[in-house]
């Protein structure tokens, strides 16, 4: 009861935050709006807005672990408030500042999809899908890619996560272990599942095929 009440105060905050971010947006006002988000982020969350930023998505999702669950309203308030900030960034010319926060936003919310989070503007793999159409021009790390993998699985979106493992594997940043390990877990679904997801059976057995001769397996 607690926890849904602090999440449902917590989307209130950020809706209301967001609004005035926009205003000010709308107003070229993009100096101010930037002040607004580093104020919620130094006063809303346990930590201040410099070591929000220093620390890596992983890092901060443990740090807004209490034992064992991950406070998923804070989560979501600081991906959302740093889409903002990315956003504006960009608007005031400042790509080289902007990419590496709206990565780490990006990264935020795909975690918050795999933990089945609740929606607060939107559901995280809302957000998630509307950054990745952002970051789509940049030659992205591996470790995003690896994360974007297992989104696209817990997503249920299949082709698009075979897509995103075979850019991997042309990366070298896969190993043919863990490839054989997806399909083998895609094999264990149902037809109507692989059919949804956009990877009937057929193409699973062909994929695990092509793996298994180009690793040499029997």
């Amino acid at each position: 009861m607690f926890q849904r009440d602090y999440f449902m105060r917590m989307i209130q905050q950020i809706g209301e935050a967001a609004g005035t971010i926009m205003g000010l947006r709308q107003q070229r006002k993009h100096e101010e709006a930037l002040l607004v988000i580093d104020d919620l982020l130094d006063r809303q969350f346990r930590m201040n807005g410099k070591l929000i930023r220093q620390l890596s998505d992983a890092d901060l999702v443990r740090m807004m672990t209490t034992n064992g669950v991950v406070e998923t309203a804070n989560l979501s308030g600081v991906a959302l408030l740093m889409k903002e900030e990315a956003a504006i960034l960009s608007e005031l010319g400042r790509t080289d500042q902007a990419y590496p926060i709206e990565l780490k936003a990006f990264h935020l919310f795909m975690r918050l999809a795999l933990l089945d989070a609740p929606a607060m503007l939107r559901t995280p793999s809302e957000e998630a899908e509307e950054l990745a159409g952002r970051l789509s021009d940049y030659e992205l790390p591996a470790a995003t890619k690896r994360l974007m993998l297992e989104w696209y699985e817990g997503d249920r979106r299949y082709d698009e996560a075979e897509n995103m493992l075979h850019e991997l594997l042309e990366d070298g940043a896969l190993s043919r272990e863990e490839a054989l390990d997806f399909y083998s877990r895609l094999l264990l679904l149902p037809d109507e599942s692989l059919e949804a997801g956009g990877l009937p059976r057929d193409e699973v057995q062909d994929g695990l095929e092509r793996i298994k001769q180009d690793s040499g397996t029997v």
